[in-house]
C-alpha cells in the first residue's frame, strides 16, 4: 500500500511529460544551446514583426493583430509542441482564409469583424485540440498532395492579386474570386498612384536582392559563417520596412502624394478576454474554422517533419494538433487570429541555430517589447512595403513543377490538382478545397473499382510467380492462378466476380482456381458475400476455389466467419509455391511453358508485374 502514492506520482509525471514536451529540454537545458537559441530568436523576431503586420492587413485586421498573434501563441507552442524548430505565427494562407471567410459574416473594419476573427481562432483551437486528444491526425490525409498543391498555387495567385491594390495605391473591394479581382484591377489601373508604385518597385527589388543575389555573394566567400549568411539574406523584410518608412517620412508622401501609411498603431499588450458571440455566429464560422484547422495543421506538420528529420528527431502529429490548438485558443483569448507554423520563419529558425523552444520564447519577448515601445516607429510605414513582403513570400507557393511531375506519373492526380486549382480561383477557397477532396475520393473509388488482376505462372526453376503477359513462365492446363492487387470491398466486388467468371468461360479445361491474396489487406462484408456466392457458382461448374498467401490479420477476420468452413481449411495454402507444387504433382499432362493468351483475353491492366 505504501508504494501506491509513488506509483500515482510517477503516472502524473509521465502524463505531464507527454503533455508538455518542453519538460525534457527545460530539465536538461545545456549552456551550449543558449547562443543558438538567442540568435535564432532575435533573427526570427526581425522577420516576424514586419511579416506579422503584413499578414494582419491581408486578413483585413489592424497591423497590431499580427503582432498579438506572435506573442502568447509562440509561448504556448514552445511549451506544448513536439518540434523544437517550428516558428508559429500568422501565415499568408490562413490570413487570406480569414479575410474571405469572415467578410461573409461581417464587414471589414468593424468591431464585429475583429471579434469574429478572434472567435475563429478560438474555434480553430478547440477543433485542433479535440482532434489531437482523439488522435485524429490521420483525418488530414484526406487532403492529398495534389489537392494541397492546387489549393496553395491558386491561393498564392489570389493573395498576389489582392495585394496589387496596395502596390499601385488603388481602392478596390476584397474578394476571393479571381475574375472579380482581375476585373476590378483592370478598371482601376488608370488611377495608379505613381509614388506608391515607385515604393513598391523599390521594395520588391530590395527583397529580391536579399533573397536571390546575396546568397550567391555569400557562396563566393565560403569562409563566412553560414549562420551570418542566413541571417543577412532573411533580413530583407526588415530593411524594406526601414527603406519605405524613411522615404515616406522624409518627403511626407502620406500627405503630399496620397501614399497609404499605417498611421497610429495601438500600443500595449493585448487584453485577455473571451470573444462573446451568438450561437448563429459560431455556426457561420464553423466551416471556415474547420478548413483552417486542416490547412494550418498540414502546413505546420509538413514543415515540422522536414526540419526534425534533418537532426534525426521526430514529431508527434497528435501532440502537434494539441499544441497548435492550444496556441490558437490563446490567440482567440488575446485578441489575435488563427496561427500555424510558417515555412520561411521555421527554416530561418532552424538555420539560425535554434536548439530548443527557448528560441521562440525569446522571439515572443522581443515582439512584446516592440508592441509596448516601438509602434510609433511604424507610423509612416506604407502599405505598399507590407504588400511587397507578402508578394515575395507567396511567390514560392505557386507550384507548377508538381503539376509537370504528376502529369508524367499519374494523370488522375494531375487532374485533381488542376481541378482544385481552378475551383479555388473561380468559386472560392473553402468550396474549392472541398470539391478537390471530393474529386480525390471519387478518383480513388474509381481506380479501386477496377483493380489490377493478373493471371500468373511460375518463373522456371524458381518459387516466384509473375504476370504471364510480361514474363516467360510455367502454367498448368487445369489451373488458373489469379492475383488480385487490391483490397476487396463493395465498390470492386462485382468487378472481381465478373472477371473470374469471364476467365472461367475462356478456359474449358480449368478445374482449380487459385486466388493469390498477397496484395489483399481487407475484405468487407459485401466482398465476402460475393466470394461466398462465387464458391457456390464455381462448385456447380466443377471448379474448386483455393486461397494462398492470406495475411494474418485478414485470416483472423475470415476465421471468425463461416467463410473458411464453407471454403474448406485444406484449400488455404501458406504460399503460392505450395499450391502450385500440389497441382503439378497431380497433373496428368506435362507442365506448359510460355503462356499464350487469347486475343480476346481479359483487359485488366495486365501490363503490371
Amino acid at each position: 500500500m505504501s508504494d501506491e502514492p509513488n506509483v500515482k506520482r510517477e503516472d502524473h509525471a509521465s502524463w505531464l511529460k507527454r503533455l508538455v514536451p518542453a519538460h525534457h529540454w527545460l530539465a536538461h537545458y545545456e549552456r551550449k544551446y543558449l547562443p543558438g537559441d538567442v540568435l535564432a530568436g532575435v533573427i526570427v523576431a526581425t522577420l516576424l514583426i514586419p511579416q506579422g503586420m503584413a499578414y494582419a492587413l491581408l486578413a483585413g485586421l489592424p497591423p497590431q493583430f499580427g503582432l498579438y498573434a506572435s506573442l502568447l501563441p509562440l509561448v504556448v507552442y514552445a511549451l506544448l509542441g513536439s518540434s523544437r524548430f517550428l516558428a508559429v505565427g500568422p501565415v499568408a494562407m490562413v490570413s487570406l482564409l480569414i479575410a474571405n471567410g469572415v467578410s461573409e459574416v461581417a464587414q471589414q473594419g468593424t468591431s464585429h469583424y475583429l471579434v469574429l476573427a478572434s472567435a475563429t481562432a478560438l474555434l480553430v483551437g478547440v477543433i485542433q485540440v479535440a482532434m489531437g486528444v482523439a488522435r485524429l491526425g490521420v483525418l488530414t490525409n484526406f487532403l492529398s498532395q495534389p489537392v494541397l498543391s492546387g489549393f496553395s498555387s491558386a491561393a498564392a495567385i489570389l493573395i498576389a492579386l489582392s495585394q496589387v491594390r496596395n502596390l499601385l495605391g488603388l481602392e478596390i473591394q476584397q474578394t476571393d474570386h479571381f475574375y472579380e479581382l482581375f476585373t476590378q484591377l483592370a478598371r482601376a489601373l488608370p488611377l495608379t498612384n505613381l509614388p506608391t508604385l515607385a515604393i513598391s518597385a523599390g521594395s520588391i527589388l530590395l527583397l529580391l536582392v536579399f533573397q536571390y543575389m546575396l546568397p550567391r555573394v555569400f557562396k563566393l566567400h565560403k569562409n563566412r559563417p553560414s549562420t551570418l549568411a542566413q541571417s543577412v539574406t532573411r533580413s530583407g523584410p526588415l530593411f524594406a520596412v526601414i527603406f519605405g518608412t524613411a522615404i515616406v517620412a522624409m518627403f511626407d508622401l502620406g500627405n503630399t502624394s496620397g501614399v497609404n501609411i499605417l498611421g497610429e498603431i495601438h500600443r500595449g499588450l493585448p487584453n485577455l478576454s473571451l470573444p462573446i458571440l451568438g450561437s448563429l455566429d459560431y455556426q457561420s464560422l464553423f466551416p471556415l474554422a474547420l478548413t483552417i484547422s486542416f490547412v494550418g495543421f498540414l502546413e505546420s506538420i509538413s514543415v515540422a517533419k522536414t526540419l526534425a528529420s534533418k537532426r534525426r528527431q521526430s514529431v508527434d502529429p497528435n501532440q502537434e494538433l494539441i499544441a497548435l490548438g492550444a496556441a490558437n485558443v490563446t490567440a482567440g483569448l488575446s485578441g489575435a487570429y488563427p496561427v500555424t507554423g510558417g515555412f520561411s520563419r521555421s527554416v530561418l529558425n532552424f538555420s539560425a541555430g535554434a536548439n530548443t523552444g527557448f528560441a521562440s520564447l525569446i522571439t515572443a519577448v522581443l515582439i512584446s517589447v516592440s508592441v509596448l515601445f516601438l509602434m510609433p516607429l511604424f507610423y509612416y510605414l506604407p502599405h505598399a512595403v507590407l504588400s511587397s513582403i507578402i508578394m515575395i513570400a507567396v511567390a514560392g507557393f505557386i507550384d507548377f513543377a508538381t503539376l509537370r511531375r504528376l502529369w508524367r506519373y499519374n494523370k488522375a492526380d494531375a487532374a485533381a490538382l488542376i481541378f482544385t486549382f481552378f475551383s479555388v480561383l473561380t468559386i472560392g477557397i473553402e468550396k474549392g478545397i472541398l470539391l478537390g477532396v471530393f474529386l480525390t475520393i471519387f478518383l480513388y473509388l474509381w481506380r479501386t473499382s477496377r483493380p489490377h488482376m493478373a493471371v500468373v505462372g511460375r518463373v522456371p526453376n524458381t518459387q516466384h510467380f509473375r504476370n504471364v503477359l510480361r514474363h516467360d513462365v510455367e502454367t498448368l492446363p487445369n489451373v488458373l492462378m489469379l492475383r488480385v492487387d487490391e483490397s476487396l470491398y463493395f465498390v470492386n466486388a462485382k468487378y472481381v466476380e465478373d472477371y473470374v467468371l469471364c476467365a472461367i468461360g475462356k478456359r474449358p479445361l480449368m478445374q482449380h482456381l487459385v486466388l493469390i491474396c498477397s496484395a489483399i489487406n481487407f475484405i468487407d462484408a459485401s466482398a465476402l458475400e460475393t466470394l461466398s456466392s462465387l464458391i457456390t457458382r464455381l462448385h456447380d461448374g466443377g471448379i474448386k476455389l483455393y486461397l494462398t498467401e492470406v495475411k494474418g490479420p485478414l485470416m483472423d477476420r475470415l476465421s471468425r466467419t463461416e467463410f473458411i468452413d464453407q471454403l474448406g481449411r485444406e484449400r488455404v495454402f501458406m504460399t503460392t509455391q505450395e499450391a502450385y507444387q500440389k497441382f503439378a504433382t497431380e497433373a496428368q499432362s506435362p507442365i506448359h511453358s510460355t503462356y499464350q493468351s487469347n486475343s480476346g483475353d481479359l483487359k485488366a491492366a495486365d501490363n503490371k508485374i
